[in-house]
């Protein structure tokens, strides 16, 4: 799915989709040969896991780096 029906779905705004990209938080499956970036169906049970943690005081760093613990 294209990022306009991530942040539909999600309820996301298209900068914090990009900027969870950016950061490291969520990554696409793949591109389009026109560039555009597309997502699994993956990404959107990152992103409401993201919103619960950031919803329970964790920065976005702190979400990495558990993120990053749990490719361990």
């Amino acid at each position: 799915m294209r990022i306009g029906e991530v942040c539909r779905l999600s309820k996301l705004s298209r900068q914090q989709v990009s900027s969870y990209c950016m950061y490291g938080l969520i990554h696409e499956a793949e591109r389009t040969p026109a560039g555009h970036r597309l997502f699994d169906e993956k990404v959107l049970r990152r992103l409401e896991l993201i919103r619960r943690l950031h919803k329970h005081g964790y920065t976005l760093r702190d979400i990495r780096e558990i993120f990053m613990r749990d490719k361990r």
